[in-house]
């Protein structure tokens, strides 16, 4: 037709182009053409008939914008992965991503037929494209000049008793020549995620880059090796590794000057944020058992604090949440900063009855006490002293159980409806299945090439694999936690159960150090000197990965930042306060005024709430001044860290001096309650300085 036909068409269109020309110019004519395509194409989103949006009202508007740029990318960059040529696969990764764009439910398609066959190199094309050139220029035009200096690679050996030989890589951020590096004594160690097979600290360099601008401090991000290559555990021990010889090194390895032990603070997202908190639990497992078997050697101290931004801490991955679980969401005292989150849990089933009347939240909250954990890993101390309970038996459940399928259904028909103390309730990772950042599919890709083929860890007591079945003993140990995690995050629940654990076993460690008199009576449980949570409404998981298309990401880059500085900050605090305590108590002792008139610990006092003392009467040889050389001595001096006193410091450290019998650190609670009944008892038994007692 086109060959041998009339070029203007058939009769009938011949005869309506002619009257048309007249009225209408070439840009009209394509103009109504286009507009007549997208009309007959999403005529029922126009009128009102298309089915309803499950994402619609799941996100804020800005994320869900982030996230169909991200999604586009990602077709864009799956659809040209298998092109050979480099700069040809980079090239046209952008004009597919730029086609994505404008075909957003191609986008969607794509995406989701390969999320269900996935592979470790689709994982990485998705998590590692933002280091590809047209990508890199980008994502550089678009973020802030923050520093002057550009982050340098680095390598930290391991430590002589490590088990590894090869020394781990990492990235140091800096805002400044190398020199300054002399004069800090406060590091902040990152590892960073990527769902444990991907990823480096170059692809979260907004993030680290802002961290270092705003906080003027060394920040080390490591390069961990990654899965399936390097299956768990390389990548938690390579991470203990780093953090022993920052210890021991008195961080010379990345440049300090190494007069004091460094202060750390370790962060990490996601993946990262696992590998963070099992790299504590070791840390906290170790110093307990050197601590028990040698009561003399250095042991690591616990880092000043840790920032978990939306942490994957169960591999566990279940449909549905226990008794104990929802008892520490629905705990009274967290109630307000978790009501988002029960609400969702609700929503789960209400949705799918809408016209069913439901109560309201503050109904639930009346209707919904905090139930009291039974497991005993969580047991409150008042529970422990319970008997356990025992199983019924045979004539116990002939009593009370029908025998009869009459029975059964009599008691059944005749049964009214309890109301129970706890609501079936679905796990985040089911709840938010459809995400459009993190999947189960891809939760279970990222598990199985972490785990690795040749291993069968126990999913259910292996807590260095999920931390969140971490013991409580090393729970209590904990040094402050804070969480930054999105409501709509499929990990959500992680934070909040993981947070109502650490309240939890602090809360339960101040009620036994309160029992015992190591606390004052009026002292009172503060959950913010332990545990600090902030859940994001209306966002989910990776916020600070794509900051570029979301803004909003800088604000909570910050508002860690400022967590940071706080963190630091309040440990100074805190040591301060020990120290001059300590020199306090030491002066108060020797005091011509207080020597004889000083209520020793012994005594007893009906309103005295001071805890039990220990006290080594010593003696000083010759007058004042022999007691002011031995002040003198006792005096900290710079290379000697305050913190070496809580670690159990060897006596004869470095600068030479012998410290106090009565100030060697206690490994624990069971040493200090035997130090204290043998100052006590040491009188009566004629137990002296330089006495040996034969057991």
């Amino acid at each position: 037709m086109l060959s041998s036909g009339n070029k203007d068409g058939p009769p009938i269109l011949r005869t309506l182009s002619a009257r048309l020309s007249n009225r209408l110019s070439a840009w009209q004519t394509m103009v109504i053409t286009l507009l007549w395509l997208y009309i007959s194409r999403n005529f029922a989103k126009i009128v009102g008939l298309e089915s309803p949006e499950p994402l619609a009202n799941l996100y804020t508007r800005s994320y869900f914008r982030a996230t169909w740029v991200t999604t586009a990318l990602d077709a864009g960059f799956w659809t040209a992965m298998k092109i050979r040529t480099k700069w040809l696969r980079d090239l046209a990764s952008m004009v597919f991503t730029f086609y994505y764009l404008i075909a957003a439910e191609q986008a969607d398609e794509k995406v989701r037929k390969v999320r269900g066959l996935l592979t470790v190199d689709h994982l990485r094309v998705s998590w590692q494209k933002s280091t590809t050139p047209y990508l890199s220029f980008l994502t550089r035009a678009l973020r802030p000049k923050l520093t002057r200096y550009p982050p340098r690679a680095i390598r930290i050996p391991r430590p002589v008793n490590s088990s590894y030989q090869e020394p781990v890589s990492g990235w140091l951020y800096f805002d400044g020549p190398l020199s300054a590096l002399k004069s800090h004594t406060k590091v902040v160690l990152d590892v960073p995620g990527g769902g444990f097979v991907a990823m480096n600290p170059r692809h979260h360099e907004d993030k680290l880059l802002g961290w270092a601008a705003k906080l003027e401090l060394p920040v080390l991000s490591l390069d961990y090796k990654k899965a399936p290559e390097y299956p768990y555990p390389y990548a938690l021990n390579e991470c203990y590794d780093v953090y022993h010889t920052l210890i021991a090194s008195r961080g010379r390895c990345i440049g300090l000057s190494g007069t004091v032990i460094p202060r750390i603070i370790i962060t990490g997202d996601s993946a990262g944020g696992n590998i963070a908190t099992g790299t504590i639990l070791m840390i906290l497992q170790t110093a307990s058992n050197d601590a028990q078997r040698y009561p003399d050697q250095v042991i690591l101290p616990p880092p000043e604090g840790l920032i978990l931004i939306y942490p994957n801490l169960d591999m566990n991955i279940g449909n549905w949440m226990s008794d104990e679980q929802m008892a520490l969401i629905q705990d009274r005292r967290t109630w307000k900063r978790n009501r988002n989150v029960l609400r969702r849990k609700s929503e789960d089933y209400y949705k799918l009855t809408p016209d069913t009347p439901h109560p309201s939240d503050d109904e639930d909250k009346t209707l919904s006490p905090t139930v009291a954990p039974q497991d005993d890993s969580i047991m409150t101390a008042n529970d422990k002293s319970l008997p356990p309970l025992k199983p019924p038996t045979d004539a116990e459940l002939d009593l009370v159980s029908p025998t009869t399928i009459a029975d059964q259904s009599t008691a059944v028909a005749s049964s009214k409806p309890k109301l129970l103390k706890t609501r079936l309730a679905m796990s985040s990772m089911i709840s938010y299945f459809n995400d459009r950042i993190l999947t189960p599919e891809m939760m279970r890709a990222m598990i199985i090439l972490y785990v690795g083929p040749h291993t069968r860890p126990d999913f259910s007591t292996d807590y260095l694999l999920s931390p969140l079945l971490a013991p409580e003993s090393l729970l209590a140990k904990f040094p402050k936690t804070c969480f930054l995690t999105g409501e709509r995050d499929p990990l959500v629940d992680d934070t909040v159960i993981f947070a109502g654990r650490l309240r939890q076993a602090k809360h339960n460690l101040f009620v036994q150090r309160k029992e015992l008199g190591l606390l004052k009576s009026k002292d009172t449980f503060n959950e913010k000197d332990h545990v600090e949570v902030t859940l994001i409404p209306g966002i989910s998981h990776g916020f600070l990965q794509f900051v570029s298309v979301f803004p909003e990401g800088w604000n909570h880059i910050f508002r860690v930042a400022r967590w940071i500085d706080e963190l630091f900050a309040e440990q100074e605090r805190k040591t301060n306060t020990s120290e001059a305590m300590h020199e306090g108590m030491v002066g108060d002792r020797f005091h011509p005024h207080n020597r004889h008139h000083r209520r020793m610990p012994t005594e007893s006092s009906g309103d005295e709430d001071r805890p039990l003392e220990m006290s080594t009467m010593a003696k000083i040889p010759g007058g004042d001044d022999d007691k002011r050389s031995y002040f003198t001595h006792r005096r900290r001096t710079p290379a000697s860290d305050p913190r070496a006193l809580r670690r159990g410091m060897r006596k004869g450290g470095e600068d030479g001096h012998v410290r106090d019998k009565s100030m060697v650190s206690l490994a624990s609670e069971d040493d200090l309650l035997g130090r204290r009944m043998k100052g006590l008892a040491g009188g009566l038994m004629g137990i002296g300085d330089g006495v040996t007692v034969t057991p």
